[in-house]
C-alpha cells in the first residue's frame, strides 16, 4: 500500500528504528539515502529529514563530507542519556501533576498490568510500545511544550537500549511495580516524591543497561 505523503519522514523514521532493533542495522554501519530510497520507493527529500531527526534523537552520527552512520554509544554516552531522561521526565511530570484525571491514571494502570503480561510471554516489541506509550502519557500532561519535546527527543535511544536488555534488567513483576508506584505517587499529589522517584528509576534503569553494554 503506498505511503501517504504526509507520512513519508516518519515511515522512514519508523524504517530505520525497526532495523536497528531487529539488528539490521549495526553501530557504526553507514546508512545511504540511495539505499532507503529504493527500498522504500520514495524520494530522498523525506529521508534527509528522517536522518536529520534521527542525528537530534542520538541514534546516527553524522560525519561532515562522510554520510550518517549508526550511533555506537559508549557507557558514559548511554548512562548520561539516562539521567538527562529522567531529569526532564521527572520535573515534566510533576509539573502536570495535577492534570491526570481518574480516567487517566486507570488507563496508565492498565498498561502496567499489560507490560507485565507482555514481558512474561516475551513479547520484547509489544513490552516496548506500550511502554512507550505509558511515559509519553506520564510527560504529555506537562504545559512547557519545551521540556516536553526535549523529552520525546530521548525516548527512541533509549526504548532501543532498553528493548535489547529487559529481560536481564528486570522481572516482570518488577517492571509492573516499577510503574505502579509512579501511579500512586500522581494520586497522593506529591510533586516532589514523584519528580525524585522518576529520576531515580532512569538512574537505575541506566547503570543496569550500561552493565549490559558491557
Amino acid at each position: 500500500m503506498p505511503i501517504e505523503r504526509s507520512t513519508y519522514k516518519d515511515h522512514v523514521i519508523k524504517y530505520i528504528y525497526d532495523g536497528m532493533r531487529e539488528n539490521r542495522y549495526k553501530p557504526g554501519e553507514k546508512i545511504l539515502e540511495s539505499h532507503l530510497a529504493k527500498e522504500l520507493g520514495i524520494s530522498r527529500a523525506p529521508i534527509r529529514e528522517a536522518l536529520a531527526d534521527l542525528v537530534r534523537t542520538g541514534l546516527l552520527e553524522y560525519r561532515p563530507q562522510v554520510g550518517n552512520f549508526v550511533a555506537s554509544l559508549s557507557a558514559e554516552e548511554i548512562f548520561d542519556s539516562y539521567v538527562a531522561r529522567g531529569v526532564l521526565e521527572g520535573f515534566a511530570v510533576s509539573q502536570g501533576i495535577n492534570n491526570f484525571s481518574d480516567e487517566d491514571l486507570a488507563r496508565l494502570e492498565e498498561m502496567a498490568y499489560k507490560m507485565e503480561l507482555f514481558a512474561q510471554k516475551g513479547k520484547r516489541k509489544a513490552l516496548i510500545d506500550i511502554g512507550q506509550e505509558f511515559h509519553e502519557e506520564l510527560f504529555s500532561h506537562c504545559r512547557n511544550a519545551q521540556v516536553v519535546l526535549f523529552t520525546e527527543q530521548l525516548s527512541l535511544k533509549l526504548h532501543l537500549l532498553f528493548y535489547k536488555h529487559w529481560a536481564n534488567v528486570y522481572k516482570p513483576e518488577e517492571i509492573r511495580d516499577r510503574h505502579l508506584d509512579i501511579i500512586s505517587i500522581i494520586r497522593k499529589k506529591d510533586p516532589v516524591k514523584l519528580e525524585q522517584l522518576i529520576r531515580q528509576h532512569y538512574i537505575e534503569t541506566g547503570r543496569k543497561v550500561v552493565e549490559q553494554e558491557n
